[in-house]
């Protein structure tokens, strides 16, 4: 499936600074098309953004869409650049142990991070604070940071495993954003599915979009 363009969209940025890092780490959940598409919102806002890819969401994203992306973090970053119309430097993608990352560290300058989409073993060890890869540690250091840390799962029906550890992650201040879009805008088109989802996520990060209006508009 091809992602759409629209106003935050195929417009180059190029003269740094950008606005206040935001992170994305997509995981192996069915749903890679919101979170992709997530990166091509936050260019279009003109913030900077760090990019985290784990091994089973490369697979989900040949399955899911026609899209190839390369797996080494130098060349996935030029492949989104080239692909969401970024400035140089926008867009940092940074490999599963690479722990030199700003997102590693609280002393990293970042805003918040959004697991999208977040696979149930992605939330179990977030909710344990297990810190075996970036993705993981990324989470870690939001919560103990307080930070904004945003989780959309994608799973159903959930058991008592998954709901333990979304109640857990929310006491914790995270914020779980299901991906379960909504149809009383009427949607025409898959596209307009996941811009219900991803606006949701623009609005939690108090980012101005116009993919949907906001209730009462």
């Amino acid at each position: 499936m091809a992602l759409h363009a629209d106003s935050t969209s195929r417009t180059h940025y190029s003269t740094p600074p950008y606005a206040a890092p935001v992170a994305v780490a997509l995981t192996g959940a069915s749903g890679v098309q919101y979170g992709l598409r997530l990166i091509e919102c936050l260019v279009g806002a003109g913030h900077e953004v760090y990019v985290m890819v784990s091994k089973a969401a490369h697979r989900v994203i040949a399955v899911e869409t026609e899209i190839e992306l390369p797996a080494q973090p130098d060349r996935l970053a030029q492949d989104l650049r080239v692909r969401f119309g970024a400035g140089e430097g926008q867009i940092r993608c940074f490999g599963r142990e690479d722990w030199m990352a700003p997102v590693a560290s609280g002393s990293g300058n970042w805003q918040a991070l959004v697991i999208c989409p977040c696979s149930t073993g992605t939330l179990s060890a977030v909710a344990c604070g297990a810190s075996n890869n970036l993705i993981e540690r990324a989470a870690d250091v939001a919560l103990k940071e307080r930070r904004q840390l945003i989780l959309v799962p994608r799973e159903t029906p959930l058991s008592a495993v998954h709901l333990d550890n979304m109640l857990k992650l929310t006491h914790m201040g995270a914020v779980m954003l299901p991906a379960a879009p909504g149809f009383y805008h009427r949607p025409d088109s898959v596209e307009a599915m996941i811009d219900f989802i991803v606006a949701r996520i623009l609005n939690q990060l108090g980012i101005a979009q116009t993919l949907m209006p906001r209730w009462g508009d």
